[in-house]
């Protein structure tokens, strides 16, 4: 199976990242979501909590037989003269097949993970978020994951580190990192975490 693993700039927050190399400003979400349905088997797709980005995204997936998912963030940060933190970030996720129950993780609809800090990009996510979305999207170690916006590389770790959880000692899974999770950055916008 083929899955796409997307973390773009949140809608309205694509000028954090104008200093990075693959910045192309904002993200065109409904061209994401099309590309997302029509290339991949299944996909991840991280969004910001604002009224804006729910009400931009949920007519878009509506009928591409994603689940609404949630990372409740247990240390979030707190900015000044904002009442309200948002502790949590819907996660979008189309499966690539039916998920299985494993000794893995729970599998939720929810997972509750610290942020990250210091990881070189404003919304790097952290390594149990990935392995629980990959849990969720229904991957298998032999899928192929692309992930559309590479920013620290986080996903692409992620991606290696849970494979070797199904390694065998003699399994080439097990060799140092060949991981086929691709770097491949978006043409919709900027890349990110």
């Amino acid at each position: 199976m083929k899955i796409a693993y997307a973390d773009p700039p949140y809608i309205g927050c694509a000028h954090l990242y104008r200093d990075h190399p693959d910045y192309a400003g904002e993200v065109d979400h409904a061209a994401l979501i099309e590309r997302l349905q029509r290339d991949y088997d299944g996909w991840i797709l991280h969004a910001a909590a604002t009224p804006e980005s729910v009400a931009m995204l949920a007519p878009l997936v509506r009928e591409t037989g994603a689940r609404w998912m949630a990372w409740m963030k247990g240390f979030a940060a707190f900015k000044r003269n904002v009442p309200v933190a948002y502790a949590w970030e819907p996660v979008i996720v189309k499966p690539a097949r039916k998920p299985v129950v494993s000794k893995r993780v729970v599998l939720r609809d929810w997972i509750e993970c610290p942020i990250t800090l210091r990881r070189g990009l404003t919304g790097a996510k952290p390594e149990a978020v990935c392995h629980w979305c990959f849990e969720t999207v229904a991957a298998r170690p032999d899928d192929a994951l692309d992930d559309l916006f590479p920013g620290t590389g986080a996903v692409a770790e992620a991606w290696r580190t849970w494979r070797l959880k199904f390694a065998l000692p003699d399994d080439p899974v097990a060799a140092p990192p060949r991981p086929k999770c691709t770097a491949a950055a978006s043409r919709e916008g900027a890349a990110t975490p």
